[in-house]
Formats: C-alpha cells, sequence, structure tokens
C-alpha cells in the first residue's frame, strides 16, 4: 500500500545534497517573473498580482534566497495552454486588447456570453461584475504565469528537485473554454497534464487549500483515473463558486464490480480555525496517500483561507496553513507549491514567505525584517505570525456535528477507492512501454534549459519604498494591505 503514516510531525531542517563538485545541490526551486507583478486588474478589483513582489521582498529580506535555484523565465505558448483551453478560447484571449474591447459592442458581448470575460450579467445575484477584467498585456500575463508552472512542473520531472514554487500561478477557477473567478487560464491543468504526459509519474494528487472550491481543475480532470483532487474550501449560502459539497464526488466506471472516485470535496463552514480544520486534514490526506498512492502532489495554497482575508470567511493562521504544507511534504513526494486566492496581501506575503521556508526546511523568526515593504506589516505589528480575533459566531457544539458528518462523507468515498478499481502499474509491468524519459546529467551548466544563475532581479518598487519616508508613502497607498503602489 502507500506511504501511510499515523501522525505527522513537523519537518526538520535537512541538509541539501552534495552534488561531488564541494557544493551544496539545491533540492527547491522557485519561479519568479518580475514582469507579473505590474499587472493590474484595475483600482478596485479585489486580485493584487503585486503580492508575489511582495513575497519575494520577504523572502529575501530573510535570507532563503541562497536556499533555492531560481528557474528561468519561461512563457507558456499557444500550444501549452491548448493543454486546459478549447483553442478557440486561447485564440480569443490572443487577440483581446482593451482597446478592442472597449470600441465594439459585438466583441463586449460575445466575450462576456462566451467566455465570461469583461462585465459579465450575474443570473445569480442580478448585477454586473467584472471578475475577469479586460486588462493590459491579458495575454503575456497568462502567459508568464503559466509558464511558472509549467516550468516547475518540468523541474520536478528532471528528477532535480524535491520541491517547485509558483506564487504567482494557482489560477485554478479557469475552464475549458471560459475564464473564471479572477483566473483567465488554468496553469494547475496545464502543469498536471506536463507532468503525466512526460511519463515519469502515472498518478498524480491535486490538494487544493483556497478558500474558494477548485472547480476547474475538478471539472478537468472528472473523467481522468490518473488524477485525484480533493479540495478543502469555505461552502455555503452565496459564497463562491457554490459547488464542492460533501456529497458532489466525480465516478468513473471500473467495470462490472464499482466505480472510480476521481474527486474529494471537504466543505468548511465560516469561521472554520486551525485546530478544526486539522482535524479534517490530517486524516483524509493520510487516508488519500494509502489508498491512492500518487507519484507527485500538486498542492494550490490560496491565502485567502488565513484569517482577516477580504472575500473569505475561514480564520487558519499562518501557521495553520503551513502545516497543510509541512503534512505534505512530509510524505516526501515530488511536490509543486502554487498561489492561488489571497486578497490581504500582507497576510498573503507572509503565509507564502513562511511556506517558503517550510519548503526549504527552515525555520525563520516572527519578527519581520526590514526591508521596503515593511510598512505594510505595520497593521500586523510587523510579525510574520498576524494574529486575529475569531468572529465567528457559530457554536461549536454544531460545527463539530456537521464536520463529523463530512469526514464520515469522504471517508466513505474514499472506501471505494482502491487499488483493485484503480489499478497502478508494477514496474514489472512497465517494461513494455515507453520508457519514462531520463533526467538530464547533473554538470555544471547542464541545468541551464531550467536555471537562471543570474541575480535576482532588484526590484524598482520596493528601492522606491526604502527612499520613502512615512509621509511620503502615504502618496502611494490609498488603503494598507489591498492596493499596490501607483506607478509614478
Amino acid at each position: 500500500m502507500g506511504k501511510r503514516r499515523s501522525e505527522h510531525p513537523p519537518p526538520s531542517p535537512q541538509p541539501c545534497d552534495d552534488d561531488g563538485g564541494g557544493t551544496k545541490q539545491k533540492s527547491v526551486c522557485y519561479y519568479y517573473d518580475p514582469r507579473i507583478s505590474y499587472v493590474d486588474y484595475g483600482e478596485t478589483h479585489e486580485m493584487v498580482p503585486h503580492r508575489v513582489s511582495m513575497t519575494l521582498a520577504l523572502i529575501k529580506a530573510y535570507g532563503l534566497l541562497d536556499d533555492m535555484d531560481r528557474l528561468r523565465v519561461a512563457p507558456a505558448t499557444e500550444e501549452d495552454l491548448e493543454l486546459a483551453h478549447d483553442p478557440e478560447f486561447i485564440r480569443f484571449l490572443r487577440d483581446l486588447t482593451p482597446a478592442d474591447y472597449n470600441a465594439d459592442a459585438k466583441t463586449q458581448r460575445e466575450a462576456a456570453e462566451k467566455y465570461k470575460l469583461g462585465e459579465v450579467w450575474n443570473e445569480l445575484t442580478h448585477c454586473v461584475t467584472n471578475d475577469n477584467p479586460v486588462i493590459e498585456n491579458l495575454w503575456d500575463y497568462c502567459q508568464r504565469y503559466t509558464g511558472g508552472s509549467l516550468a516547475a512542473a518540468r523541474a520536478l520531472a528532471s528528477g532535480r528537485y524535491k520541491i517547485a514554487i509558483n506564487w504567482s500561478g494557482g489560477m485554478h477557477h479557469a475552464c475549458k473554454g471560459k475564464a473564471g473567478g479572477f483566473c483567465y487560464v488554468n496553469d494547475i491543468v496545464v502543469a498536471i497534464k506536463a507532468l503525466l504526459d512526460g511519463g515519469q509519474f502515472k498518478r498524480v494528487l491535486y490538494l487544493d487549500i483556497d478558500a474558494h472550491h477548485g472547480d476547474g481543475v475538478e471539472t478537468a480532470f472528472m473523467e481522468d483515473s490518473r488524477v485525484l483532487t480533493v479540495s478543502f474550501h469555505q461552502f455555503g449560502g452565496e459564497f463562491f463558486p457554490r459547488t464542492g459539497d460533501a456529497v458532489d464526488v466525480g465516478e468513473l466506471p471500473a467495470g462490472d464490480d464499482g466505480v472510480c472516485p476521481t474527486l474529494i470535496n471537504v466543505p468548511l463552514q465560516a469561521g472554520t480555525r486551525d485546530g478544526r480544520y486539522h482535524q479534517l486534514f490530517g486524516p483524509i490526506v493520510d487516508r488519500v496517500m494509502a489508498v491512492f498512492e500518487p507519484d507527485a502532489v500538486v498542492m494550490q495554497c490560496g491565502a485567502d483561507s488565513l484569517a482577516g482575508d477580504r472575500l473569505a470567511s475561514l480564520g487558519l493562521s499562518v501557521r495553520g496553513h503551513a502545516k497543510c504544507v509541512s503534512i505534505v511534504k512530509g510524505y516526501g513526494l515530488p511536490l509543486l507549491l502554487l498561489g492561488g486566492g489571497g486578497y490581504t496581501i500582507n497576510h498573503v506575503a507572509s503565509c507564502w514567505c513562511y511556506e517558503t521556508a517550510v519548503a526549504i526546511g527552515k525555520e525563520i523568526p516572527d519578527d519581520i525584517p526590514q526591508h521596503g515593504y515593511q510598512n505594510y506589516y505595520k497593521s500586523q505589528g510587523y510579525k510574520l505570525h498576524y494574529h486575529k480575533e475569531d468572529s465567528s459566531s457559530r457554536k461549536n457544539r454544531d460545527m463539530r456535528s456537521k464536520d463529523k458528518i463530512t469526514i464520515d462523507k469522504v471517508m466513505n468515498h474514499l472506501d471505494r477507492l482502491s487499488l483493485e478499481l484503480m489499478p497502478k502499474p508494477r514496474p514489472s509491468e512497465q517494461l513494455d512501454e515507453e520508457p519514462p524519459r531520463a533526467p538530464p546529467p547533473h554538470t555544471d551548466d547542464g541545468d541551464d534549459a531550467l536555471v537562471d544563475r543570474s541575480p535576482w532581479d532588484e526590484d524598482a518598487v520596493e528601492r522606491l519604498h526604502q527612499r520613502c519616508g512615512e509621509k511620503m508613502l502615504h502618496e502611494f497607498f490609498t488603503e494598507l494591505g489591498r492596493k499596490h503602489p501607483k506607478r509614478i
């Protein structure tokens, strides 16, 4: 059976392997493209891509960059994006510009009605929404964040790295023929398909700890028994996307004896905090690992499940969120860590920085080091692990009762997933198949296709902050933790 265990100790720092030349080989790689940070969804939009620059600046301030290799910037191609999307949708996205959109009513109707781009009438809320606005450099943005997830997947497939990170990815709501929920294209689906198509991995587990249901990824692999999707998310009422109840399961025919479950949903109530979250997360992931036996894990680490998020109402602490990463890392499988939601951007940067440290295997101090973005953290006392009061009025007894129902449903569903229903080829059975591609040789320059050896980019906006006093900074920020600096 699989790599089952009964408890989840926190990861201990582990030395990197020596490559034989006297230098330590890094087991973690990191993707960062500075151009993603300057994408602007609009003055009042909740999505602020600039959070990835804040995250990198904090990682740098903690001295973690030297523990990772930087992946080369490699925008995804049209062909890459068509791994997850209809060619017609990709062509429309490629050719769409704000000028054309604003000048042509027909383009506006097609964008809204067919592809959910721009201003869209929402039948449920009876209002116009603009979740996926037609913005400048939209096509370039899609290519870059998807290219990051694809580069990270290829780095794992090379066999050199144990963990690959792309905090600018994780756009889990985009579907085959349309955008959705601030997500234009689904980089996660592209990355998972790249892992499977490479031949090294026969089964991939997708874990989603975003506050919102990972509906786009779930739909993409609902009929693929090589992928099991597991989503932990807030559920109930009008909360977007209104899908992902525990009874929503995907099943494939598996001969005359039963079905193959392909997805697991774990709906959570608003106000769910660390203790209750992990009463569900630990046992369910442990059971999934034992039964499904994945070869690799792709984990969407949306930070809107943190306490104090602007759009969601879960209550995880930074440590509680990172504990999920720690648990999954503990299974020792190749692990792709992606971003996702998160709309209080100082909290997002705190969380993803700490989870980067968890991936590396280092504990970092709570006091945030001085750096260009430190004023963003004033509201949390310049501490990495900020505290939020529990504002939930739900009774613990009712929450425990509903949690028990949820975990019973999930475990019953997992009981139906077995090696008999989802046979995994043994090594002896793979001899007649095309052999997987061998990892590239580890030479001094053999990783040039993956790794960027140049110095990390200096963030011009961070440099500006370092030169400005607090009074001047006030002119650049209209709401702390939400909006990025104005361009000057």
